[in-house]
Formats: C-alpha cells, structure tokens, sequence
C-alpha cells in the first residue's frame, strides 16, 4: 500500500439518466481526517457507498487500501469500518448481542472479544447497561455504539456518513474526539458532515455538489482563498430591512442572515460607502460594517451558489 489510504480518479456513479457523481477525483492520506461537505442530494453517500464496496461504480478508478473498487469489494468490506448514514444497529438486540454479533460478522479472534467489548463499552458509556435494549438507548449512545461496532475489527480506514446526526453538541465533541485519536493511531478516516463546526476539525474537506468536486483544501485554506470577492459582516438597526434592501443592489453578490448580523459579498472593498448609504437611505442605521475573513458557512454558501450559477450557465448555451 502506498501513501494513500483512499484513491480515487474519475470515479461516476450513473442511474439511467441521472448522473449522480460526476468523475471525481481526490487521494486521502494514511491517517488523515478528510471530510465531504455537501448538500441534500450531492453525492456524498453515494461515494462512500461505492468506496465501501456496497454499491458498483458506473466509470473511473478507485482504490481502498490499495483493493481495487471494481474488482475487489468483498475484500474491501472486510477491511474497512462503515457507520451509515442511518442508525445501523439491530435495536431488538441488548448492547452486548450487538456488539457480538458484529464480532462475529468481521470473525474478530475470539481470544480478544472480551477485552474488546469491555473497550466498546466503556467508550460508548454503556458500563451497567450491557443488557439493555439498543432501541432504549439515547440518540447519542446509539451512535458512540454503533461506532464501537464498526471499530470491532480494528480497521485502518473507516467511513462515517453523517455520525452524529440529532446528536447534542457535548455528545458531537466527544465522538469528535475519539475521531482525533483514531488518526493519532494511524487510523484513515472519511466523514460526512453537515455540522460546519465539526467540519473544522478535518485535515482536509471536499466540497461536493451536484456530483461535483468544486473545492478541496485544508479548513483554513477554503477561508483563506476560495473566496475571491469581499465579505462584510454587518450590524444594522433593522436586519430583515436590511437584508431585502441589499438584495436589491446589483453590487452585492450575496448577502445572507447570520445569526444578528449581516453578510455580504461583493467584488471590491471601496465598495463598503455605496453600501452603507444605500442602507441610510432606507433609515436603516448601521452601526457597524467590518471586513472579515469568511467562515466555512460562507465558503459552502459562495461555492454551491457559484457552482448553480455555472450549471444555469451551461444549461442556456
């Protein structure tokens, strides 16, 4: 096996008409947390489920630690962690059952078994409920249990479709948590996310969209460089006013509520006067406008609104 845990070239996934994933194409490192950030209906679980060996490719190349997708998908399956998007445990089972039901499905060596389940366990919280019903059992235990299960055979690469999904936020951080360790143990992992905080916490993030690849590059790297125009965060009197106002000029390139503020994108910084006055105008105060460096929510926003915009445009000609 070479550097690269995942790799993949051109790969398209079609259903009669309707291409689902567009020849894409990226590498994933040994250890890396790589993340796919996309919409509703973008492709990401169709990748994952293609790379996992679940479903076939229609085009391209793709390998798994070094197996071949095409070729070799039952291998595959047996040498990689997988927790879908759906909750994937059996939940008219006890906690225990589980977790030796999937002991037996990845024919883990039975001398480890009782160890490992202790580990699970205690991962998941679950100390004194081994006999419990899954279907009991809080959202968030559910997930850090059926992670344990797909863990149970100690993959080097595992792929996690929208994990924590209806989690709460302390339950988010700590499954983030144990994510950080599996890649401090070498451990190749590939999430999807709609959480753009979790989304931070990656190596490096793909962003698809309607099949497509249309950035890919360190959290930091997106904020820095993908978008090329200006963001301005702004406070104003009356925010929904403002809002409709602004869409209205065709300067501004995009403007968004977030949170009590305003953003807005537009080409050029000297910008800024035209847009405060046009705001005044309407009696709307602003009491505060500020260039910033845009967040991920930004970026996703710029991006997927930039790559409709090529389709619409490629659709007229």
């Amino acid at each position: 096996m070479n550097q690269y845990a995942i790799e993949v070239k051109n790969l398209t996934k079609k259903y009669g008409n309707f291409v689902a994933v567009d020849s894409i194409s990226f590498s994933v490192n040994r250890g890396e947390i790589f993340g796919f950030l996309g919409p509703n209906g973008a492709g990401k679980t169709t990748t994952i489920r293609m790379l996992c060996g679940l479903i076939d490719p229609s085009a391209g190349e793709g390998k798994v630690g070094g197996l071949d997708i095409f070729r070799q998908g039952e291998e595959i399956k047996k040498n990689i962690g997988y927790m879908s998007q759906k909750f994937s445990l059996y939940e008219d089972l006890t906690v225990l059952e589980n977790i030796e039901f999937y002991q037996g499905i990845y024919q883990t060596e039975k001398a480890s078994r009782k160890q490992r389940k202790a580990e699970i366990i205690q991962k998941a919280e679950l100390v004194g409920k081994e006999n419990e019903l899954t279907a009991n059992l809080a959202t968030s235990i559910k997930q850090h249990l059926a992670l344990g299960c797909a863990l149970v055979h100690d993959p080097k690469i595992v792929f996690l479709d929208e994990p924590t999904a209806g989690v709460d936020p302390i339950s988010r951080k700590k499954f983030w948590g144990v994510i950080k360790d599996l890649s401090q143990q070498g451990v190749t992992t590939l999430v999807t996310s709609h959480y753009m905080d979790e989304v931070e916490r990656c190596d490096r993030l793909a962003l698809i969209d309607n099949g497509h690849i249309v950035a890919l590059d360190t959290p930091l790297n997106l904020k820095n460089n993908a978008m090329q125009d200006v963001l301005f965060e702004i406070e104003c009197s009356e925010v929904m006013r403002g809002l409709e106002v602004l869409r209205q000029l065709p300067m501004v390139r995009d403007v968004a509520l977030y949170g009590i503020y305003l953003h807005v994108v537009v080409e050029e910084e000297r910008l800024a006067s035209a847009i405060e006055k046009a705001l005044t105008e309407k009696a709307i105060r602003v009491q505060r406008m500020n260039r910033i460096v845009p967040s991920l929510e930004d970026v996703f926003v710029f991006l997927v609104e930039k790559e409709e915009r090529r389709r619409l445009g490629a659709g007229l000609k």
